[in-house]
């Protein structure tokens, strides 16, 4: 079995400080700061699609920019690992599953955070600071010969539904991300999880 899992709000719980650094940028360019609400309603991915629905000209070199310069302020709140995945993580890799991450978050900062939330050795391959990741989900599955009828993508927006769907691999969405359980719902994954240990019966691995 395979599973490719994306990073921030699926293994790190960055929601308080993704609505924290998308308001700032907001706030950066004269746009009216948004409630935690309609941030969950309204992401999507590839993510550049959700800025340039309030922000039409803004190009992903100023987002990432951005992102980067605001993540680096003092009072930018510390993220950490949800409760209960890390376990899961290492019974995954105990049980020889192939673990890779696909994630959007800058690689230095994902990779002190892998040290940090003691998951080092953890993963057979890293792919970071990725916008649209159908190519980079894709690249893995020739890289490794991955069986496509036992490879999960596992993620919390619509973003990796779709991605899963057109490789025709197998979705599993959870709720604890950024993305709604209605928007989740609606784009109709082949399995959604609500909880780490939801997430383990999915897996198998209950």
């Amino acid at each position: 079995m395979s599973v490719i899992f994306d990073w921030s709000g699926v293994v790190k719980d960055a929601m308080s400080a993704h609505f924290w650094v998308v308001n700032r940028i907001f706030k950066k360019y004269g746009v009216k700061e948004i409630p935690f609400k309609e941030l969950r309603a309204g992401w999507v991915e590839p993510f550049m699609m959700f800025y340039n629905k309030y922000l039409p000209e803004m190009t992903i070199e100023e987002e990432r920019s951005d992102y980067k310069e605001f993540m680096q302020m003092s009072d930018y709140p510390e993220a950490k690992i949800y409760l209960g995945i890390g376990d899961l993580l290492r019974k995954l890799k105990n049980n020889n599953c192939f673990l890779a991450v696909v994630s959007a978050d800058f690689k230095n900062i994902l990779e002190t955070e892998i040290n940090n939330f003691g998951l080092v050795n953890i993963f057979d391959e890293i792919v970071t600071d990725t916008h649209d990741k159908t190519t980079a989900v894709q690249e893995l599955i020739d890289k490794y010969n991955l069986d496509k009828n036992r490879t999960f993508f596992v993620g919390d927006s619509v973003g990796e539904i779709e991605v899963s769907r057109k490789l025709e691999i197998k979705s599993v969405a959870v709720t604890w991300g950024l993305s709604s359980e209605v928007s989740l719902k609606n784009e109709k994954p082949d399995f959604l999880a609500h909880d780490v240990k939801e997430l383990a019966g999915i897996l198998r691995l209950d």
